[in-house]
């Protein structure tokens, strides 16, 4: 099923638009990272349309945030239990769901796209959506490998289109990479640094490099330790060790593959090395295919570097 529905064709400037007041947003995507955003914002005051294909996800996802937020006022507003019922009231009064993207953007002023890491179903998606959306809607995709130049490109909004990198889980990471490509407008920019501000996160921003900041140093970085693993400079247990006791980091480079996913690992470098074949930071790992092929991806399959019970 499409994301859009409906096609009404609008001629859009190019040209550079206001700073924009973010009030309604767009979500597509009701997986986790989705979800997440939709908590975040409607928490602090935005309206918020989840969108989804699957009516079951967008009611499952809709039943997450309400006992997320539960969980909050439970602890935030232990001693004023009357402020908290209130507190959960508007933030959900602030959530609707819908399965037509196409109607729901026309009345948005910020889409934030989270759905499966594919460039051309984020482009297709983008395209039919930039038919419908008004003039000043800012596009920001939460990819977190892709290009956000290539994503923008199935558009004619290269001005109003900017990357929102959230970390999961979104209640409760505290970052937001904001990203602008060589096309975004300054007062895109801004609005979209503002955005984050509005939701309490802190925000870094950084140009449309591959990873871009947190990836794009934490991914090299694990894979080397892979490498000194396979050429068998140490073992992966005191690699591990070696990198939480000597630089107080909270989990070794093993630790962390298998809690971010050997598989998403892999199909970022894959990417990565596809794109930047001469780059030896983004070269191939023996061990990390051979794992992923064996459908040993980590903490959520029960193995990885590590086997869990």
């Amino acid at each position: 099923m499409a994301f859009f529905t409906h096609h009404i064709c609008r001629g859009l400037s190019s040209s550079a638009v206001r700073h924009v007041v973010i009030k309604n947003v767009t979500i597509i995507g009701g997986g986790q990272m989705g979800a997440g955003i939709a908590q975040v914002a409607a928490s602090t005051g935005h309206a918020v349309t989840l969108v989804d294909t699957n009516e079951d996800i967008l009611k499952k996802a809709v039943k997450g945030i309400e006992g997320n937020l539960k969980r909050v006022v439970k602890k935030k507003f232990a001693d004023k239990p009357e402020a908290g019922e209130e507190f959960l009231q508007k933030a959900m009064q602030n959530v609707s769901i819908s399965t037509d993207a196409g109607s729901v953007v026309q009345g948005t002023d910020l889409v934030v796209e989270a759905i499966v890491e594919n460039l051309k179903v984020k482009q297709d998606l983008f395209g039919g959506l930039d038919k419908v959306a008004p003039a000043h809607t800012i596009f920001a995709s939460n990819t977190s490998s892709l290009s956000i130049t290539d994503i923008a490109s199935s558009t004619n909004r290269l001005d109003r289109f900017g990357g929102l990198h959230f970390f999961n889980p979104v209640p409760v990471m505290r970052l937001v990479e904001v990203i602008a490509t060589s096309s975004t407008s300054q007062e895109t920019f801004d609005s979209l640094l503002n955005f984050s501000k509005m939701l309490g996160k802190t925000s870094v921003s950084c140009k449309d490099t591959p990873g871009f900041i947190v990836n794009r140093l934490l991914l090299p970085y694990i894979l080397d330790a892979v490498r000194m693993y396979e050429r068998g400079d140490g073992s992966k247990e005191d690699i591990d060790i070696a990198m939480k006791l000597g630089c107080g980091y909270p989990m070794g480079p093993f630790e962390l593959s298998d809690y971010v996913g050997l598989d998403t690992m892999k199909f970022i470098m894959d990417g990565w090395s596809a794109a930047n074949p001469d780059n030896p930071m983004f070269a191939q790992s023996e061990v990390l295919n051979k794992l992923v092929a064996e459908g040993k991806f980590g903490k959520k399959t029960g193995e990885g570097f590590y086997k869990y019970n």
